[in-house]
């Protein structure tokens, strides 16, 4: 039976590579086989209960909020200031729970709804304080490396533009979905620094920092290219059209 837990889906994106002359919507609002982006995702999760969840809006937000009503929690994001200051937009909310925290994105529609469960359960089965989701893909995407130590223990995530020669033939990727203990991740959070080119606070940072102060870091791994695809552009759309009309078929 899996202890308490709760859902941070983040939904703030405007997705400025989706946009066209005759809409801006917001990117999870963007339509893929007749439904929302973040219709889909949501759901995916529908095991775990409305109430577990909090959208994490920003760009149209209200929009955002009237198409999913009030059956759902919602916290802010000000300033689209990176995916860790995302998360960080909802600690008022998550204030004095002490359950776990599984962290999805709205804008990937292909996850299977065993696949979050399993990483739930081997973050508690584990007794982990981080558990990451890693994905072993024979058409390396544009993600993050996962470097692992000669135990096979999980030791940092490489940003692909910081990859060596080397580091660029890894085949499992961190494609962004994570479990934390509650007061762990939003204390964690704070230690974030955005001395990066963009100025950004990345979540992708977390699991190093919970690392080095001596955390227990578990990762469940799925062998499919398909799940961890996100949609950034019209091809990665029409990409996610053709696969859930083939589901529904």
């Amino acid at each position: 039976m899996m202890r308490d837990l709760r859902i941070i889906v983040l939904a703030a994106g405007q997705g400025k590579r989706l946009r066209s002359d005759d809409s801006d919507l917001p990117k999870v609002l963007r339509q893929v086989a007749g439904r929302p982006l973040l219709a889909w995702v949501l759901d995916h999760l529908a095991w775990a209960g409305p109430g577990a969840v909090t959208l994490v809006v920003g760009y149209q937000a209200e929009k955002v909020r009237q198409a999913f009503g009030g059956n759902y929690k919602y916290a802010l994001q000000k300033e689209q200031l990176g995916t860790g200051h995302a998360v960080a937009s909802a600690a008022e909310d998550f204030a004095g729970y002490q359950g776990d925290v599984l962290v999805v994105y709205g804008d990937m529609p292909l996850y299977r709804p065993e696949t979050y469960r399993n990483l739930v359960l081997r973050h508690q089965e584990s007794d982990a304080d981080c558990t990451l989701l890693t994905a072993v893909t024979s058409d390396i995407p544009a993600y993050g490396r996962i470097v692992r130590d000669q135990e096979g223990r999980f030791r940092s995530i490489v940003e692909q533009k910081d990859c060596t020669a080397e580091q660029l033939q890894i085949r499992e990727v961190n494609p962004g979905v994570y479990v934390f203990r509650s007061p762990l991740l939003f204390q964690t959070l704070k230690q974030l620094r955005n001395d990066n080119a963009q100025g950004e606070y990345y979540l992708t940072d977390l699991p190093g920092l919970l690392l080095q102060a001596s955390c227990k870091i578990e990762t469940w791994t799925i062998e499919d290219d398909r799940q961890i695809l996100g949609v950034n552009t019209p091809e990665d759309l029409a990409v996610c059209e053709e696969i859930l009309k083939e589901a529904r078929s």
